[in-house]
C-alpha cells in the first residue's frame, strides 16, 4: 500500500515456501484427493423440523453453497412484518442452528428541528395499515405473499399482497486468488441473499423494510425512506430548513429518522443467551515504536443502555458450541448512525432489557407494563439481571433535503448487521478443497 509506514519486517515465510512449492503441492494435491483419502461418510442428518406455523407464513430458501434459511412470518397491527423462529442451517451442520425467536421493528420516530412535530410513527401514525400493494416488478424472481392487515383502511380490503419473498445477488461472497507468479487455483463465489420486504406508506414516505439473510449467516436488517418530501413542511423559513426550487423562497423543514428493531435471541433456547461487551484500549509508546491494541471482556449481566464506539462491540452467546468447542454467538454490527439527544430513549444506541412480553416498542410503547414503568426502552433498563436479553438497535438519520430528493425521493438507507461468530468452525461457504485449513494453512 503506497505511504504505509512499517516499523519491522513483515514474515509471510510460510506463504514465500510455498509458492516456490507450489508445483509440486498441486502435484500431491491430485495424489490426495482420490478414493482412498476421502472420508468414511457422514450418517445421514435428521431431517430439518418444521417451523411452527403454516404453509402460507412459512419461508424456507436454499442458496448458493448450501446453506439453508428457515423461518415463519405474521403482520401485526402496529408493528407490521415480524418474523419467527428464524434458523440458519450451513451446509456440513447436521441440525438448523436456531438463531432468533422474534424480530421486528419497534419504532420510527421522526421529530422535527423546529420543534413543531414529532411523530411515532408505528404506534401513532398507522405505519402497518399503510401497507403497499406491490407489482410483480418490484419482487422479480420471487414470490408476492398476501398480508391479511389488522385494521386495515379499507375493512372490506384487508388482504394486500405486501410482502415479497425472492433472492437478490450480493456480490463477492469471498476471494481467495493467487501472488504472481503462483500456480494457485482462485477460489470466488458470487453469492445470493434472501431478501424479504414489504413498503408501508406513512403520510408523504414510504418506508422500505428489507431483511437480507445470506449464505454465511449475516442478516442485514434495514430500512429505507422513499416518497417525497412533505410538501406541508416548505415554510421552514427560520433557519432550521434547506431550499428548495427556485431560489429561496420555499423551505423543507430538516427532521430525524430514529429506527429502532426489537431482537429476541433463541442461541441454544432464549433462557440460555448472555450478553458481552469487548472493549479495545489502544496504547502509544513513545520513540515512534507501534502502538497497540489490547482487547477485553466484559459479561454484561444486568440491563444496559449502550454506546457504540470505533472498538466497542457486543455479542449475544448462545449455549450451543461449533465443531472446535467455541461458543456460538452472533454480533450486533451497527450501520451508520446520526445520534439524536433530543430525547432519553435515542440517546443509546444498543439496549437490553430482561424479557418482558409487555415491552414491545422502543417509544410510546402502548402497552400499560405497570404504574413504576414507563412507555419508552431506556425507562426499562432499571438493574435487572439479564437473564432473557432482549437487544434494541437504535440507527438514527438526520435528513436535511436537498433539491434532488424532488420528486420522487431517492431511497435513504439506515441499518445494520448481526454476523455470525463461531457458529461454524469455518466459514460456512468454504469450498471442499480447503476444508482441512481449520486454525492452520495448508
Amino acid at each position: 500500500m503506497p505511504g504505509r509506514r512499517t516499523t519491522g519486517t513483515r514474515r509471510p515465510h510460510r506463504r514465500a515456501a510455498l509458492l516456490a512449492a507450489a508445483p509440486l503441492l498441486l502435484a500431491v494435491a491430485a495424489l490426495t484427493t482420490g478414493p482412498a483419502a476421502q472420508a468414511a461418510p457422514e450418517a445421514p442428518a435428521a431431517p430439518a423440523p418444521t417451523p411452527n406455523c403454516s404453509a402460507a407464513h412459512r419461508i424456507t430458501r436454499t442458496l448458493d453453497g448450501g446453506t439453508v434459511w428457515r423461518m415463519c412470518w405474521h403482520y401485526e397491527g402496529n408493528a407490521g412484518l415480524v418474523l419467527d423462529d428464524i434458523s440458519y442451517q450451513p451446509k456440513g451442520e447436521r441440525t438448523p442452528v436456531k438463531v432468533l425467536t422474534t424480530a421486528k421493528l419497534a419504532q420510527i420516530h421522526v421529530p422535527y428541528d423546529d420543534g413543531r412535530n414529532e411523530y411515532d410513527d408505528l404506534t401513532g401514525q398507522g405505519f402497518a395499515q399503510g401497507l403497499q400493494t406491490l407489482d410483480p416488478a418490484e419482487c422479480p424472481g420471487g414470490t408476492l405473499k398476501t398480508v391479511k392487515v389488522p385494521g386495515a383502511w379499507d375493512p372490506a380490503h384487508p388482504d394486500i399482497r405486501g410482502l415479497c419473498a425472492t433472492t437478490r445477488a450480493r456480490g463477492h461472497a469471498y476471494r481467495m486468488g493467487p501472488y504472481p507468479g503462483e500456480r494457485a487455483k482462485i477460489y470466488q463465489l458470487q453469492g445470493t441473499d434472501l431478501l424479504l420486504y414489504t413498503v408501508n406508506k406513512v403520510g408523504w414516505y414510504e418506508y422500505i423494510s428489507e431483511w437480507r439473510f445470506s449464505g454465511d449467516g449475516t442478516m442485514t436488517l434495514q430500512v429505507g425512506a422513499t416518497g417525497t418530501v412533505s410538501p406541508a413542511d416548505y415554510d421552514a423559513g427560520d433557519g432550521r430548513g434547506a431550499p428548495l426550487g427556485k431560489g429561496a423562497k420555499d423551505y423543507a423543514t430538516s427532521h430525524s429518522h430514529n429506527v429502532f428493531w426489537r431482537l429476541n435471541f433463541g442461541l441454544g433456547g432464549s433462557a440460555g443467551n448472555t450478553v458481552e461487551q469487548f472493549d479495545s484500549a489502544t496504547t502509544v509508546p513513545g520513540g515512534g515504536r507501534t502502538p497497540t491494541i489490547r482487547t477485553t471482556r466484559t459479561p454484561v449481566t444486568k440491563e444496559l443502555a449502550g454506546d457504540a464506539g470505533p472498538l466497542r462491540w457486543w455479542r449475544v452467546v448462545g449455549a450451543g458450541r461449533n465443531k472446535d468447542g467455541h461458543p456460538r454467538s452472533y454480533e450486533i454490527v451497527p450501520g451508520p448512525t446520526s445520534k439524536y439527544a433530543g430525547r432519553s430513549y435515542t440517546r443509546h444506541d444498543v439496549y437490553f432489557t430482561e424479557y418482558n412480553t409487555c415491552e414491545q416498542f422502543a417509544s410510546n410503547n402502548l402497552a400499560n407494563c405497570g404504574t413504576k414503568a414507563g412507555n419508552s426502552v431506556d425507562t426499562w433498563v432499571n438493574g435487572q439481571p439479564l437473564k432473557h436479553p432482549i437487544a434494541w438497535v437504535n440507527i438514527g438519520f438526520h435528513h436535511i433535503a436537498r433539491d434532488e430528493d424532488q420528486e420522487p425521493m431517492p431511497v435513504h438507507w439506515q441499518g445494520f448487521q448481526l454476523v455470525p461468530r463461531d457458529v461454524t468452525a469455518m466459514n460456512p461457504l468454504t469450498p471442499p478443497s480447503l476444508s482441512e485449513h481449520n486454525g492452520h494453512y495448508g
